[in-house]
Parts: C-alpha cells; structure tokens; sequence
C-alpha cells in the first residue's frame, strides 16, 4: 500500500546513508574525486602535468569508489543497525580491502605500475575520501532531520501567504459594492484556501486538492482581471489523483498572473500540463511574457521557493527547469510518482 509521504518521514541517520540511492552515488563520487583533484592540485608543480596526474589518481580511485558503493550499497541496511562509530569503522576498513584489491590486480595485470601509479599515494586519499564522506553524511542527515525539515518547510509556505492574501484582498474589495453576492462568494473561497495554506502542510497531497485550490485562486484573480485570465488544462495523460507536494501550483499561478496576465493589456493564457513517465510524473506551465514586467526579482523569489520545497520532500529526485521560448515562460517540474494509497 502506497503511503502519503511526509517531511517528518525524513530519517534521522544513525549510521551510514542508504547507498542504494542514485542520488548518493552521484554524491559520492562528487566528494571523491573533487578531493582528489584538490590534492592533485596541492602537490603539482607544474601545471602541464596536472591532468596526467589526476588522471593517474583517478584511474585507481574510480573502480575503488564504485566497487565500494556497490558492496557498501547491498550490506547499508545492516550497517545502518550499527553503532555509528563501529559502522563508520567497518566502512574504513571495506573500502581498504577494496583499495587492496584493486591494487593486486593492477600489479597481476601490469596495466599499470604500482610505483608509477602511485599507489601509496591513492590509499592515502581513499581514507580521506572515506572520511570526508562519512563527514558529509553526518552533517546532511542533520540538515534534514525531521524537525529542521519541518521548519524550513514552514518557513518557505509563510512566505506565500501575503503575497496571494494582499492580491485576493484587493479583488474582493474591488467587487465589494458592484456585486456583494459575489463579494461573499469570494469570501467563503478566500476563507477555504486560507484553511489550505494556514495547514502544516508537510505531507504529500492528492493533485485534486492542489487543483481545487488552484481554481479557486484563479476564480479570486478573475475578480480583478476578469476574462483577461485564461486558463487551459491538460490532463490526458495524468495518472488518477498523484500524490504532489502542497501548495506547488498555486504560486506557479500567481507567478503566472502577476507577471504574465497583469502587466499585459490583452488577455492571456496559462497552460497547465501533468502526465506520467514511467516511475515519474512531470508537470509543465507556461504563460505569456508581459515586456512591461518589471518584477523579475520576484519571479526568482517565488521560483527559489518552490525549489527549495522541492528539495525537501524529494532531494535529487526531483527537477525544476526553466526556459524562455516564442515569447512565452515556461516552467517544467519533475518528480518520482506517487499514487494515492488504496484504501
């Protein structure tokens, strides 16, 4: 049964960081070979030979790391029961066995000598590295603890609220006397999404609330733009009711309209597409370039903070790109696919 996931979910590491994960990988052998192009770096003495040497290094160094992730990857489950010091311990002492291997076979094969190659040298910076990335681990599973996680996230969510509470405001007060039944009306929908975004909002919610609310923002903004607001949804190839992040569409829109629909004198139009890919679900919106925008640094404060929501629920796993194309803003998101749990 598939579970809703929330940020409180984010483990708290008691040993080594699940290397199961692409995104640990890729970590990893970030770590790895900057700290060997740093050192490198502080023993060179000609620039001429820098890239030979690193080269050199790295020939020992990449199949000790990648055989290292892959055993480390099958037994991290076992390792993360340990104590933390005895599990960092044995990380040590596998990736100098592996270290030890890959050496003999270099010297059976005579690909390369073990002398030249500077072998003494790569076990010097395979500990290094290892502890480096033990570090590194330490000091990232306290960065997203769950309590830390939590509040970031929260923090990024209030800054939301007053840009869409100042802009809502505005459009009820501006049909106030023309039309009070629909004043009210704006009302009672102001007063539901404000229950959406004054929740702790740090799990995983179906697409149809994120939708839900999405209308009803754009039904407040009508109130001040009226049909100048046009909004076009595809669906076809959206799976049933995903599990998304929180309050992820309704500031696209509100990016959308103040900077797209707002500045322009003709209508305009948002396009909003979801579809699955494989194990992934994709979201794309775009809407018109105003050349009388003059908000771009709020544009980038707004996108900021969805990526950084992003990262929180999702790390690596997730992407936000941008482009700009035939005078249109296009925003496109990817992220693992959830569905909602069966129940």
């Amino acid at each position: 049964m598939s579970q809703a996931r929330s940020i409180r979910e984010n483990p708290r590491l008691a040993g080594p960081q699940d290397l199961r994960k692409p995104e640990t990988w890729v970590h990893v052998m970030l770590v790895v070979n900057s700290g060997a192009a740093l050192g490198v770096l502080a023993a060179n003495r000609d620039w001429r030979f820098f890239f030979a040497e690193f080269f050199e290094l790295a020939v020992l160094i990449e199949p000790v790391t990648l055989a290292s992730l892959a055993m480390l990857g099958l037994g991290s489950s076992w390792l993360a029961r340990l104590p933390r010091w005895l599990g960092a311990v044995l990380v040590v002492l596998l990736v100098l066995l592996v270290m030890a291997a890959v050496r003999g076979f270099f010297a059976a094969t005579h690909l390369i000598e073990p002398e030249a190659a500077g072998f003494s040298r790569a076990s010097l910076w395979v500990v290094i590295g290892v502890a480096l990335v033990l570090g590194w681990f330490e000091m990232s599973g306290r960065a997203r603890s769950p309590a830390l996680a939590e509040a970031r996230l929260l923090a990024l969510t209030a800054r939301i609220r007053p840009h869409f509470l100042f802009n809502a405001l505005n459009a009820v007060l501006g049909v106030m006397r023309s039309d009070p039944r629909r004043a009210e009306t704006a009302l009672e929908e102001l007063a539901d999404l404000f229950r959406v975004l004054m929740r702790e909002n740090a799990d995983l919610v179906p697409l149809s609330e994120e939708i839900l609310v999405a209308r009803q923002y754009i039904n407040l903004e009508r109130l001040r733009l009226g049909e100048r607001v046009r909004v076009r949804w595809d669906m076809t190839a959206c799976p049933p009711d995903p599990l998304v992040p929180p309050l992820m569409l309704q500031p696209l829109l509100e990016n959308a309209v103040y900077h797209g629909i707002e500045p322009a004198t003709e209508p305009g139009e948002i396009t909003i597409r979801f579809e699955r890919t494989d194990s992934r679900l994709r979201m794309e919106l775009s809407n018109p370039m105003s050349a009388a925008d003059s908000h771009k640094h709020g544009n980038q404060m707004a996108l900021n903070n969805i990526r950084e929501r992003l990262m929180l629920f999702f790390d690596l796993e997730a992407t936000m790109t941008t482009q700009v194309s035939a005078g249109r803003f296009h925003v496109a998101i990817e992220f693992p696919y959830r569905p909602v749990a069966q129940r």
